[in-house]
């Protein structure tokens, strides 16, 4: 399938997709998405990562605009600092979920990222971050997750694979909440039905903009909705296989500034 010439909106991913490994920008994919912005496209974030994480990340982008945070959850207006729209996870069911897949798999370690626009992580005793420059803070007992309105729950687990983990949850959580595998040690849970293909749809409502002329990238099974949505689905070459079969095509890696090589020829 051949890409069209042109895309209104360009909708990336951030870790293992426009970030390189060190959470860094590379000055290519920086121009990459100004060319495609000076052509009339918007770029809008779409990421497993809650809004405060982001914001950063945004004014390096010079991208005052939307970004979509908490893996669809949030609506974020980077301009106005504010969230246009968020869904919670209820702490209730979050918490029986967790039971629920220790029931199957043994004792899990946990972190929840809080609602709004300064809300905190919160790791638990023996949860490792899988991304050790992003700020979290460390409760004494799990009970104190639940202190305040959360976004999603994030899961380790000490011996099994980020799959293995991933389709235990499913089964064993139900309907109770959304699972995805969204990184390297990133497990997560988040409210029944969320998804990136959610936040993206609002998102690009409020734009004025619809699937078809949207081309999105990511690189792991949490962007498989935000593909299905979008009218053009890009892969990097980093990507987890499940990504990778449902792309319409396949990138360099975000080392390798995959975004900018698609970007470039797009928008020469």
């Amino acid at each position: 399938m051949a890409a069209p010439l042109a895309y209104s909106l360009v909708a990336t991913d951030l870790d293992g997709t426009l970030l390189r490994g060190d959470d860094t920008l590379s000055d290519r994919s920086v121009a990459a998405l100004a060319r495609a912005a000076d052509a009339g496209a918007q770029h809008l974030v779409v990421t497993g990562r809650p809004a405060p994480r982001v914001r950063p990340l945004l004014d390096d982008l010079m991208c005052g605009g939307l970004a979509v945070c908490g893996q669809g959850a949030q609506v974020y207006d980077a301009g106005a600092d504010r969230l246009l729209w968020s869904v919670t996870l209820d702490r209730e069911l979050a918490e029986t979920a967790l039971g629920k897949i220790e029931a199957e798999v043994g004792q899990v370690y946990a972190a929840v990222d809080q609602d709004g626009v300064d809300g905190l992580t919160l790791i638990e005793p023996g949860y490792l971050m899988p991304h050790p420059t992003l700020p979290a803070v460390r409760v004494g007992r799990r009970d104190d997750l639940w202190c305040a309105p959360i976004s999603k729950v994030l899961l380790r687990h000490p011996d099994l694979s980020d799959d293995e983990l991933a389709a235990t949850a499913r089964e064993a959580v139900g309907s109770l909440a959304t699972v995805t595998m969204s990184g390297p040690g990133t497990v997560e849970l988040q409210p029944c039905g969320i998804t990136k293909a959610t936040g993206l749809a609002l998102a690009a409502r409020h734009l004025g903009l619809g699937p078809a002329r949207t081309i999105a990238f990511g690189d792991m099974p949490n962007d498989i909705p935000m593909f299905d949505w979008a009218g053009y689905g890009v892969a990097m070459a980093n990507a987890h296989p499940e990504l990778k079969a449902v792309a319409d095509e396949i990138t360099l890696s975000n080392e390798d500034d995959g975004i900018a090589v698609v970007l470039e020829r797009l928008f020469p």
